[in-house]
């Protein structure tokens, strides 16, 4: 019966984007079919480790550390060539990873935009520049604790990660009118800035 119930669960992000989003983003951008309209795909989250394959408990921590922020059990990254400055060689484990759909994504990023960002230092709002030319938003967290899912008296070192939200917008001006609709505090383009990318 539980599980039945969680099947049938919509987050409240998830909602906003149905009832709210895609209605101004059909205005916005006078899509025809409301099927045009560019929506989150997957959310992936990384947390690096500089000496993982000197320190396997720094690994097994941020392992789960990433498991309580996500809910969501990550895997090993590995390094995919040798990099002799950092001692690493291809295979070596470098941190982990996950990966975020459905629900669990739109939970997640509906705790990062009211919870884990407005706890980070002298915050100012998220670059503008961070898209990828093809619709996709990535940005970086300095330190893991921002969350609160984390115990600060338990954790080894402070470590960040980098966040990327995935879309199908196909212009990175859609996909910037698409997040700061769903609420990622990004900040407002200035307006030279905005002519480019509207001639683009």
């Amino acid at each position: 019966m539980a599980a039945k119930n969680n099947t049938q669960f919509i987050s409240a992000l998830r909602k906003k984007y149905k009832e709210e989003v895609v209605s101004d983003m059909m205005k916005r951008f006078k899509y025809s079919n409301i099927m045009e309209v560019p929506c989150i795909t997957h959310i992936s989250i990384n947390m690096g480790i500089g000496d993982a394959k000197d320190n396997p408990k720094r690994l097994e921590s941020a392992i789960e550390e990433l498991t309580s922020i996500s809910c969501q059990k990550p895997v090993i990254t590995k390094s995919r060539k040798d990099i002799s400055n950092f001692k690493i060689r291809k295979g070596f484990p470098v941190g982990c990873k996950v990966t975020l759909r459905g629900n669990r994504m739109y939970d997640f990023l509906q705790r990062v935009i009211s919870i884990a960002i407005p706890r980070t230092r002298d915050f100012r709002g998220l670059s503008f520049k961070s898209f990828d030319g093809n619709g996709n938003y990535s940005f970086g967290v300095k330190e893991q604790i921002i969350f609160t899912e984390i115990d600060y008296d338990k954790i080894d070192s402070i470590r960040g990660m980098d966040i990327s939200l995935i879309t199908t917008a196909k212009t990175d001006e859609e996909s910037y009118w698409l997040l700061k609709l769903m609420g990622l505090p990004l900040r407002e383009i200035p307006t030279k800035q905005k002519e480019i990318i509207e001639a683009a």
